[in-house]
């Protein structure tokens, strides 16, 4: 029997044998490096050597080609093509964690989508399997506390982008608020004939007039608004 054959597990489903495929995965970010070839080498030699240690027959390495890690694995070319073949009782092994992800964020929601799906997740950087045995747990626990990290600087980030876009009158995304428009510079820029509404909503509201009436008048003079932004505008 062929050594390949030998060493590759066996699962049964229902009266046929199927053997469990092993795939490695690798990848560089940019096109010099796919064509020099070293870190790719470096990475495949990682797979192959791993895989020969622990008695594992790798079926195919899928190698991504000047692709950002940016991009999150199921939307890598390559990337896509490995999550699509795999089955149950297969096996995934890549030499680094940011090689095949992004952030640890995006590790820890794929780790568990492959435990669902029971493929094991070999990271040869994070000492092997990380998804069946006893170093699973911790690094969960590891990446967890990573992840959490990694979305509160995202949050800062976000908030800090916020208040300087607020402070230099930026608009902060979607449509304009009635009464102004945005310019190219994505400045809020207000629109005349809407303030005019506004200003006269606001008299409307204080002579006591309903907000239906409000809304009324609004449209007879051009500026359809719904209910509740009458309510917003006079308050």
């Amino acid at each position: 029997m062929p050594a390949r054959t030998r060493s590759r597990a066996l699962a049964t489903t229902g009266s046929t044998v199927q053997a469990r495929r092993v795939y490695g995965y690798a990848r560089v970010s940019t096109i010099a490096q796919a064509s020099d070839g070293v870190s790719l080498g470096a990475q495949e030699r990682a797979i192959a050597g791993y895989a020969q240690m622990h008695g594992l027959a790798v079926d195919r390495v899928f190698v991504e080609r000047g692709v950002s890690g940016s991009r999150p694995l199921a939307d890598r070319p390559e990337g896509a093509r490995l999550l699509a073949l795999l089955q149950p009782g297969d096996t995934v092994i890549t030499a680094k964690l940011d090689r095949m992800f992004r952030s640890a964020v995006d590790a820890l929601a794929m780790l568990g989508k492959l435990k669902d799906q029971s493929v094991s997740l070999h990271m040869i950087d994070l000492g092997g399997d990380v998804s069946g045995n006893g170093i699973s747990k911790l690094v969960f626990s590891i990446l967890s506390a990573v992840a959490e990290a990694e979305r509160d600087r995202i949050r800062e980030r976000i908030s800090e982008a916020k208040a300087d876009q607020r402070k230099r009158g930026l608009h902060l995304g979607g449509t304009a608020p009635f009464g102004f428009t945005i310019d190219a510079q994505g400045v809020l820029v207000p629109e005349p004939a809407q303030q005019r509404a506004i200003k006269r909503a606001r008299e409307l509201h204080t002579r006591g007039l309903s907000l239906r009436a409000i809304q009324a008048d609004l449209a007879r003079r051009g500026h359809k608004v719904s209910h509740v932004l009458v309510s917003r505008l006079v308050t």
